[in-house]
């Protein structure tokens, strides 16, 4: 949403819960109506209780009994002690009614080592089904004491409603017992509740129609153990409605539009989970004008208003059923709310308050009572590997009926719900769950096994699997029930809609039989249980055995049964997906103990999905060696925009972002007097955050604006309301009235401001109002202007009005974040930023150089969290935080040392999950967080880059590119103003000099590098594209050195030098080709002396190399022993002499050695042929006869020592290069870059597994470039404009000049030499074209 949008909508939802913290139920409000002002909500508690209101477990002695334990007292023993110190002992406190809880005060036992070091605090309304309460990040333990005198308070963060309090000791002094005295602080609470039985609601009528309010809010607490039913329903004018039902634990929002609606709504909105626990929740519904906000306890989430909703205002509220006058079909058929309601407010109004005191807006349907009436199960929570719960047989089983029944409710997909053994060794029972599934196996040892996907088999081993009794690890409560009866046994799952299966196999149990749940008692080899399953984790209830309940509390009391890791009395299930930690849409699944995030959907990865897969720009991709094509960009990393698909063009000098829209090609508008004008929308390949993230980030950014005219004016006149403008910028954009080339608000064109228009006495060449076409075109670079989101076009009324308009992509190059550097050059030296935020999720990101073994780069302190990154010596990265579990570090030790003054990169990450570092290509280094300790990072103090607090172990070096959760630090502008630390930091082809291929040359720059590929045969970004041709026996290349000495002044000390007096003593030729010509020769090199070296393939099929130093000496020949080398295949061929040694490599064959035997100098080197010799110098006949066929196949990468004649020929006709014949510019089909524009790429591998496809890869290695799309479009129009444009026109389609004669004319499609005299722009601004280029003589 907008971001103005968004932070109204922030403040009206502060406004209103500051609206409800006043009128919600009252903590500690002075009298009736708040008359008496607000009190402080800490007054102690536990003094005034009397004796029955304290409880515990056991007591050591009476004297240690609970009624002693308050806090600074001496009474009996001094305080409570257990008659034995284990986990299973508790507490309990009666505050009398349901109170505000504000803070927690322990002490020990007076006098004595007894004291609790850790212990939980549980909170409940009725004495049973207890919650657990947990701190803010969910980690449960809290603090004790030290010490038996020393009184230790803890403030809730939150106030705890509740009548009875419950701690349960974790830990204590180890020479002593557990030993405690007790204070609790807080107030009285004061409520309005109603309670509704499943038949009842309460409806809100507004008697008069106020006006229209901008927001409406809708707040109350409820409790249920249903997991259904309609919590609210609210019906505005024309019958439109809200309702929130809660359906399978969770609240869901719906719309529903008409009277006569019988669909089921539009869900708007899902919240919450596991809201059938009985325990009291808060909802908040807001309506503002732009969204819907529905708050369930601390989770929001935030839906746009649907249209019909904008103006609309409740005009009934109908709470615990649907009461509608309309005729809208329910959301939930015959299912009303069962449970309690509390402080039940409209805006503000408290309705159970107006319905209590029978007010005509507010009445009552059924039996809506006052009080809130709680049915109460006690439920037993498997938290432990070693859980379970042992029953003891009944007498009744000897009549051979036997039955069981329970509920449950897990996340695990397997576990064993119960096993029991049946009589005289008749075999064992299971019933447990496998894949989400129930199932019920009878085994009798010895005997074959035999398992049947349905049904019951009659043999000794029988499986039953419930085909619908599937699906039951969702978190809900299922239930299950086990019958038995003489020769019939069935096994019923949820019995309203569940499944049910029969077998005659009876089940034979006795007196001494025992029943286990959950799993089976630590002893191994105990003969009363076995289990082969995985144990259960969850929650059970409701346990019958012979239709009588199970007394749980006489099992907790040690009266009934054994147990081990239970708890008892509370449902412990937490939902680890509610609200969800999985972030950018990953999908959150789970297990008891923890949760997993799917990151499939999307482009992220990690334990919560959230680093991304993909590079900010492609700057950054061409860095890592990628080439042209389409690559995902993330531009804020792990912030909240997604990636992107672009185009990128890797050019020599720059990387561009090339971003599309719905039409760059040109467009022709026809006059047409019925119509107004002319509107074009452009609508972009990127959402519109991505769009302003690539524009603030890039260097520059260009769009080209081009507009052709026939008496169709732009400006008219320079202060007159414009009769064409277009519209660009950020979000909807602004009106912009300046043209291609021309400065943003300067009201003209290109051509104003070079002061050479049509008309001197305009601004744009097309408000000369011409008859014949004129051009207003150039590029927009003002990056505050772009993108072009419009056009509109006014003058195309008149007749004989005509327009042409293109507007090109946006293009943009230049990562300012990438380079983004600061130079430490002191120890004591360090920038520092506002404290980092990354309280569950922190991501941080640089590069990094140095000469020093050690030191800080980042550190970032809290009270007593804190996160830092160190190199901690020349080859090990540390990564060390503590979020409260005690400090962590996670290390990365390197095969190389990394103080080596080259660019180095470290991506460390810590979310609640997991902790990781990464080094380079090095295997990541990963730390699991604990399942339920802290999970937030508290960071209160500055952030230091470079150094420390204490100014000690700074970083010695450079820093770059410095993300904290997408978010790049400006190193750059913080070092200007900061004493031992620069901006910049040079240096850059060290580490990236490798990058340039086939002997490019690594060019520094100031941000950044470039390779010069002038000296060698290639070409591109990184000298890694081949330049090749196809020669037909006609074609001839042939280069010409210098015949005199100018160059002299510049003469190289290399023996390898073409210019030292032109005489050479070494070469170094490689070149590649393909043919299937025998003989044919492949390059001839000739002198003023007669001297000569000719490279070719005799008429063996094998290369021969002929050297001839001496006018009057004989050839010398250097044969290959490779053979069939005119195969029609590619071969790359690599030839190195220096004085008499020559080497002469084939493909990946082993390097032939040969010696001259004659001179070894050429003298006065001419020339350099490639394919047919024009004019040959009295030599053998058999050369000679071999020259004058010429050469037909592909030469490719041809370079003799620093010169590319090939190269020369196809890219620089300037270059003393003279063509004949027919040369094809194309791809040889072998080069480590095929010149194929849909060739795929492969880059190094970014993901986490090795061997997986790297996320950065290019899908497509090019694309049509933007001439090619507009080609025949932009010659539309006769040719009917100034000669500069007609000698333009005839430069495209005639044949042209070059360097000593050479005529190169490109092969064009003949409707490109037509209409319009518009020179397509689009050859600069697009991709580059793939086209076939022939050139003749």
């Amino acid at each position: 949403m907008p971001a103005g949008t968004e932070r109204l909508a922030g403040i009206s939802a502060l406004l209103a819960s500051l609206l409800l913290l006043l009128l919600l139920g009252s903590c500690g409000t002075g009298g009736e109506g708040g008359g008496g002002g607000e009190e402080a909500c800490d007054s102690p508690l536990v003094g005034s209780l009397p004796p029955p209101s304290f409880r515990s477990s056991s007591q050591l002695t009476s004297s240690h009994g609970p009624v002693f334990a308050k806090v600074n007292r001496r009474e009996g023993a001094g305080g409570w002690s257990p008659l034995v110190s284990d986990r299973y002992q508790w507490f309990e406190v009666d505050l009398g009614r349901r109170t505000c809880i504000t803070a927690v005060a322990t002490q020990g036992r007076y006098g004595s080592s007894d004291w609790l070091t850790a212990y939980l605090l549980m909170f409940s309304d009725t004495g049973h089904n207890w919650r657990q309460h947990r701190q803010e990040d969910s980690f449960g333990a809290f603090p004790g004491n030290s010490n038996a005198d020393s009184v230790v308070k803890y403030k809730l963060k939150q106030p705890v409603i509740a009548r009875y309090l419950r701690l349960i000791p974790l830990d204590w002094n180890p020479s002593g017992r557990i030993g405690l005295r007790l204070e609790i602080y807080g107030c009285r609470y004061t409520s309005d509740v109603a309670n509704f039985d499943g038949s009842s609601s309460l409806v809100y009528r507004r008697s008069a129609r106020p006006s229209w309010k901008a927001m409406e809010v809708v707040s109350l607490k409820f409790k249920t153990h249903k997991n259904s039913g309609t919590l609210l329903h609210a019906e505005g004018k024309r019958d439109d409605s809200l309702t929130l039902v809660l359906e399978k634990g969770r609240l869901l929002l719906y719309h529903q539009q008409g009277v006569s609606s019988s669909s089921s709504g539009q869900l708007l909105l899902a919240v919450g989970s596991l809201l059938d626990d009985q325990h009291w929740h808060h909802v908040k519904l807001q309506r503002l004008s732009t969204h819907l906000n529905l708050t369930v306890d601390k989770n929001t989430r935030q839906v746009h208003t649907p249209a019909e909703l904008i103006h609309w205002d409740i005009n009934q509220l109908s709470l615990g059923a649907v009461q509608s006058h309309g005729l809208q079909k329910p959301i939930l058929s015959n299912k009303n709310f069962h449970g309690c309601m509390e402080n039940l407010l409209y805006n503000d109004l408290n309705l159970i308050h107006l319905a209590k005191r029978n007010n005509h807006q507010a009445s009552v349907v059924g039996n809506v009572t006052f009080s809130c009436a709680e049915q109460v199960s006690v439920a037993v929570t498997f938290t432990h590997s070693q859980s379970f719960l042992q029953l003891p047989g009944l007498t009744s089983w000897s009549s051979g009926v036997v039955s069981m029944a329970l509920q449950f409710r897990t996340w695990n997909k397997a576990g064993l719900l119960l096993t029991f053994n049946l009589l005289q060794k008749g075999g064992t029972v299971w019933l447990y769950l496998s894949e989400g599934r129930l199932r019920l196996q009878i085994n009798k040892a010895g005997r074959a096994e035999l398992e049947l996907s349905a049904g019951w088999s009659k043999q000794d081993f029988a499986e039953l699997h419930l085909q619908r009794g599937s699906g039951l690890n969702d978190g809900q409560w299922h239930y299950v029930e086990l019958n038995s009866r003489h020769d019939h046994l069935s096994i019923t799952v949820d019995t309203d809609e569940g499944a049910t299966a029969h077998t005659s196999i009876p089940l034979l149990l006795t007196t001494d039989s025992q029943l286990f749940f959950g799993g089976c008692p630590a002893q191994e080899g105990s003969p009363q249980c076995k289990n082969p399953f995985k144990v259960f984790q969850g929650c059970m209830r409701l346990l019958t055995v012979d239709n009588q309940p199970v007394d749980l509390i006489k099992v907790q009391q040690r009266l009934l049964g054994k147990y081990s890791h239970l708890q008892i009395d509370m449902c412990g299930i937490t939902d680890r997906c509610s609200p969800s930690r999985c972030e950018h849409g990953g999908r959150c699944t789970q297990s008891w103990s923890t949760f997993h995030c799917n990151c499939s959907n999307g482009g992220y990865r990690g334990a919560t999905c959230h680093s991304s897969k993909y590079e900010k720009s492609c700057e950054v991709y061409k860095h890592k060696g990628n080439t042209s094509g389409y690559y995902h960009i993330d531009v804020d990393g792990s912030g909240p925009i997604k990636p992107q698909l672009i185009y990128c063009n890797m050019t020599e000098d720059v990387s561009w972002m090339v971003i599309r829209h719905n039409n760059t090609e040109l467009t022709r508008v026809h006059s047409s007097p019925d119509r107004h004008g002319h509107l074009a929308h452009f609508d972009y390949a990127s959402e519109e955050e991505q769009l302003a993230a690539v524009i603030s980030q890039s260097e520059r950014c260009e769009q080209e604006l081009s507009y052709l005219c026939r008496k169709s004016r732009i400006l008219n006149t320079p202060e007159g309301a414009p009769l064409a403008w277009w519209v660009g910028g950020a979000g909807p954009g602004e009106i912009q009235t300046h043209w291609g080339g021309a400065l943003p608000g300067s009201r003209q064109c290109a051509c104003g401001l070079q002061d050479n228009c049509l008309d001197s006495n305009h601004y744009c060449n097309c408000d000369a109002d011409l008859e014949q076409w004129a051009n207003d075109s150039g590029l927009l670079t003002h990056k505050g202007s772009l993108p072009v989101r419009s056009l509109v076009l006014g003058d195309i009324q008149r007749e004989g009005s005509e327009a042409a308009y293109r507007v090109g992509p946006l293009r943009c190059h230049g990562d300012r974040n990438f380079w983004n550097a600061a130079f430490f050059d002191k120890e004591t030296s360090y920038l520092h930023f506002p404290t980092f935020h990354g309280e569950l999720s922190a991501d941080i990101a640089f590069l990094f150089k140095t000469k020093s073994s050690s030191g800080v780069f980042l550190e970032n302190l809290g009270i007593k969290d804190f996160i830092r990154i160190e190199l901690r010596s020349a080859s090990e990265v540390v990564f060390s935080f503590d979020v409260g579990n005690g400090p962590l570090e996670v290390r990365v030790e390197t095969s190389v040392r990394l103080n080596d003054n080259r660019w180095h990169s470290i991506r460390a990450e810590r979310n609640v999950k997991e902790a990781s570092l990464r080094v380079d290509g090095f295997p990541a280094a990963v730390h699991e967080a604990p399942a339920d300790g802290h999970t937030q990072l508290q960071l209160n103090s500055q952030l230091f880059i470079g150094g420390t607090a204490s100014r000690q172990k700074g970083f010695l070096g450079c820093i770059r590119s410095l993300q904290l959760n997408g978010v790049t630090l400006d190193l750059e502008e913080r070092a200007k103003v900061t004493p031992g630390v620069r901006p910049g930091c040079p240096g850059h082809c060290s580490s990236y000099g490798s990058l340039c291929q086939n002997q490019g040359r690594c060019v520094e720059r100031v941000i950044g590098f470039s390779c010069d590929c002038d000296q060698s045969a290639y070409t591109g970004a990184f000298c890694h594209e081949e330049v090749s041709a196809s020669f037909k026996s006609s074609t001839s290349v042939a280069y010409k050195f210098k015949e005199s000495y100018e160059a002299k002044r510049n003469i190289s000390t290399s023996p390898f030098s073409i210019y030292s007096d032109l005489t050479l003593r070494g070469e170094n030729i490689s070149l590649s080709f393909r043919t299937s010509q025998c003989p044919a020769l492949l390059l001839y090199v000739n002198s003023f002396h007669r001297e000569y070296l000719a490279l070719l393939i005799n008429k063996h099929n094998e290369l021969e190399l002929r050297y001839k130093l001496h006018g009057s000496r004989d050839v010398e020949v250097m044969g290959s022993g490779v053979t069939n080398l005119a195969d029609g295949l590619l071969h790359t061929v690599t030839i190195r002499r220096l004085a008499d040694a020559v080497t002469v490599q084939i493909d990946q064959n082993a390097k032939e050695h040969f010696s001259l035997t004659s001179d070894m100098e050429f003298n006065g080197i001419k020339s350099l042929i490639l394919g047919r010799v024009q004019e040959f110098e009295e030599v053998d006949a058999e050369l000679s006869s071999l020259a004058s066929l010429g050469f037909t196949g592909c030469l490719s990468g041809v370079c003799f020592n620093s010169i590319s004649p090939l190269k020369a020929a196809l890219l620089h006709p300037d270059s003393p290069v003279i063509v004949s014949g027919p040369l094809v510019q194309s791809s040889c089909g072998g080069s480590s870059t095929s010149a194929n524009p849909y060739t795929t790429e492969t880059t190094h591998s970014l993901s986490d597994q090795p061997g997986s496809v790297d996320p950065g890869q290019p899908l497509v290695n090019s694309i049509r470039s933007d001439s090619v799309l507009v080609g025949g479009v932009i010659a539309v129009v006769t040719f009917v404009t100034v000669s500069a444009m007609a000698i333009m026109g005839r430069f495209i389609c005639s044949r042209k000049e070059t360097y000593r004669k050479q005529e190169v004319k490109t092969a064009a499609q003949p409707e490109d030499c037509h209409e319009l005299p518009f020179s397509g722009r689009a050859e600069s601004l697009g991709a580059p074209s793939e086209n076939q280029k022939e050139y003749f003589i």
